[in-house]
């Protein structure tokens, strides 16, 4: 059996990470790893790669950068000419990116079968590219392999074939267990970035509703600033984020008062996240895995798709319109833990997909 996998953006190399080693584990299957190059970056590909021993990628499109409608329509094509010639019994995509809607578009036209690891995730907000992205993909898929029971229940709502649907749990949960075991960080390499454990907040922005807003990034910018007189903040810098920052002239303030940082890999990323008082982000990968390490965290929405985090205290939402507040909501959760629950499986979640991609009916 042959499954072509489709990535192309940070968390879905994580989330592959795990499923290309359960699938490996496998006789008779065989994955070809398909890089549509919407991540280009060296610290956000290529080192992710390294770092989680993930096969290098059989083919790269390098497709990168441009309007949502001109990314997606390069990558439909590139990956249609790719499935044409390598005739896939199965299609995985991952998550909400163009990568994501592009792979299934292409497969579901040429009759492959699709399988979308992360299905079900809402924020019932269609402004938000990757909420069509990732209705679209849903609906487009022949496997729906969903993290959690609010994510089977959206699904439910919206028609889809109970067949079709499974809960597995998190694939990222599996990683973050991965590295964990793998990864002991000692007090050196805190000292060597001049940080203490629990002793700083760590920040990350790229999502174009902050990004592309000026008055919105302008806000997260100026509370993460206030913050930064009590104890320091980190912020790994996203390519889009370092652009509008120098768009809206906010560079010399953000360079002034935060630590900032070339983007990180996972491993880093991973350190960084462990060690902090406490995660402010619009990333929605970054906020599970705030939560994997038991860290509180403040997300910069309006809303998120994973609500348990909120449900459960470890999120808190503060949609970024006002600069005081947002700086005393991340002074006030800084080491606040939340319940002790267990929200996206037992770290088989990728065991559970090669199993299903194997021995499904479904077809």
């Amino acid at each position: 059996m042959k499954v072509v996998t489709i990535v192309g953006a940070r968390p879905q190399f994580i989330k592959a990470a795990a499923v290309s080693r359960a699938l490996a584990a496998r006789e008779g299957i065989e994955e070809r790893l398909l890089h549509t190059g919407q991540h280009h970056d060296e610290n956000m590909s290529s080192v992710f790669f390294a770092e989680l021993g993930i096969p290098e990628p059989h083919a790269n499109l390098g497709i990168a950068g441009g309007r949502h409608g001109a990314m997606t329509g390069a990558m439909l094509a590139g990956i249609e000419a790719y499935l044409v010639d390598e005739a896939p019994d199965w299609v995985l995509v991952y998550g909400d990116t163009n990568s994501t809607l592009a792979g299934a578009l292409a497969a579901a036209k040429l009759h492959v079968p699709i399988a979308h690891v992360e299905a079900g995730l809402r924020s019932f907000n269609r402004r938000m590219p990757e909420e069509v992205n990732r209705v679209l993909t849903d609906h487009a898929s022949t496997l729906l392999l969903a993290p959690t029971e609010t994510a089977v229940a959206n699904l439910e709502r919206e028609g889809i074939d109970g067949a079709r649907v499974h809960l597995v749990g998190d694939v990222m949960y599996d990683a973050a267990l991965h590295v964990r075991q793998e990864d002991q960080v000692d007090d050196a390499w805190l000292a060597r970035h001049d940080l203490t454990d629990g002793g700083y907040v760590l920040a990350t922005v790229h999502r174009a509703e902050n990004t592309d807003a000026p008055e919105r990034l302008r806000v997260i910018v100026d509370g993460l600033v206030t913050v930064s007189a009590s104890i320091p903040v980190v912020l790994p810098l996203h390519p889009r984020t370092r652009g509008a920052l120098d768009t809206a002239g906010l560079v010399p303030l953000v360079e002034r008062h935060l630590r900032v940082l070339p983007p990180v890999g996972y491993l880093d990323m991973s350190r960084l996240e462990r060690h902090a008082s406490l995660v402010v982000t619009d990333s929605g990968g970054v906020q599970k895995e705030a939560y994997f390490h038991r860290v509180p965290c403040v997300t910069v929405r309006d809303e998120t798709e994973w609500v348990e985090l909120v449900d459960h205290g470890w999120n808190v939402l503060s949609p970024p319109t006002d600069a005081e507040a947002l700086a005393a909501l991340i002074q006030d959760r800084r080491g606040v833990a939340g319940a002790d629950v267990a929200l996206y499986g037992d770290g088989m979640a990728a065991e559970t997909v090669a199993h299903l991609l194997r021995d499904s009916a479904v077809r």
